[in-house]
């Protein structure tokens, strides 16, 4: 009986990836180890705990899907320059809702210093601006 490709352990991508994220999460462990049992201070040891999570979150996350899915062209030695190349699509044309976007997040910046009106305002354009930028993406033209 023929095995499927991926479902056995650890032949998938982003295995490399994984084992990145989550060595970077056992050094911090151990420096949290080091840090906590050389000071007891909290405020540091909170900070270096969150620090284990950021690498330990997505490196869980990726070691998990590793030993789900096929390999990738980049992860196979054998692959060719063809298979990594993919499709290439069409590219955007030239478009002022991604300037309408940055102002309107301007406005709601500017509103921590000005008062809540600007937010109002800038809220207003980013909607306006958001449902701009799909609707030209999904027309794929000038709206």
């Amino acid at each position: 009986m023929a095995k499927a490709v991926g479902t056995s352990k650890g032949t998938g991508g982003f295995r490399s990836e994984a084992l990145l994220f989550l060595g970077t999460a056992a050094f911090f462990a151990i420096v949290l180890g080091v840090y906590w049992f050389s000071s007891y201070e909290d405020g540091g040891s909170l900070l270096l705990l969150f620090t284990v999570c950021l690498g330990l979150l997505p490196g869980s996350y990726l070691f998990w899907w590793s030993r789900r899915m096929r390999p990738r062209p980049e992860d196979r030695p054998a692959a060719t320059l063809e298979e990594g190349a993919g499709t290439v699509n069409s590219f955007p044309d030239r478009s002022v809702w991604p300037l309408t976007v940055g102002v309107s997040m301007g406005f709601v910046a500017l509103a921590l210093a000005f008062g809540p009106w600007l937010a109002v305002i800038g809220g207003v354009v980013a909607i306006i601006s958001f449902v701009g930028v799909i609707a030209e993406s999904r027309r794929g033209g000038v709206v």
